[in-house]
């Protein structure tokens, strides 16, 4: 079937209008982690345990920057990882759920601890376990490399790759929208 998310460019005023007006009333970021923080590939070592994650800078600064104008992310992912706690712990996320094998019923249990709706948060995820936690959500974020029938379910394809700053763009897109970005900007320019 044909979709309107077909091509994918990251201007959310021509491409993805509906993007701009979500990202403006977005007040949670739940992020998957293997193929949205991290580039999806898994490094298993000789004890036949996951041996290393990588992690983009940039990815992290925006969940900074966000948590600065009061805009927390979540972690809601399928794996169990030290280095995503380890991850987690050093950007201040404190909402982290490892091993979740029903994302929609861990993403309930996050809005209902901080009082949220599903239209109040933006969902970000590249494979069909993250479709159901992503269907109410506000804003549906897929990063470019994501399945088809991920991309094409999204409100915001982002041009960059998970791992590769596909988190920064989708933060970028929030605080634009909400009239941060600018100001951030200037302070760091000081």
């Amino acid at each position: 079937m044909p979709s309107a998310f077909n091509t994918h460019n990251t201007n959310p005023l021509s491409q993805y209008p509906q993007a701009w007006e979500r990202a403006g009333k977005i007040k949670l970021l739940v992020l998957d982690v293997d193929g949205v923080l991290t580039n999806g590939q898994v490094w298993i070592g000789a004890d036949g345990k996951e041996s290393l994650k990588a992690f983009d800078i940039q990815d992290g600064l925006g969940i900074k920057l966000l948590e600065q104008c009061n805009i927390p992310t979540a972690i809601i992912t399928g794996r169990n990882s030290k280095m995503v706690l380890a991850r987690c712990d050093e950007l201040g996320i404190k909402q982290v759920h490892m091993g979740v094998e029903n994302k929609a019923l861990a993403l309930k249990e996050v809005l209902k601890k901080l009082s949220l709706k599903a239209s109040d948060c933006a969902v970000m995820g590249d494979d069909w376990p993250d479709l159901a936690m992503m269907k109410n959500a506000g804003l549906r974020i897929a990063p470019a490399q994501a399945h088809e029938s991920v991309k094409e379910f999204a409100h915001f394809v982002t041009t960059h790759t998970g791992g590769n700053s596909a988190v920064r763009e989708a933060c970028d897109l929030i605080l634009k929208a909400q009239n941060h970005f600018d100001e951030l900007l200037s302070k760091a320019r000081q």
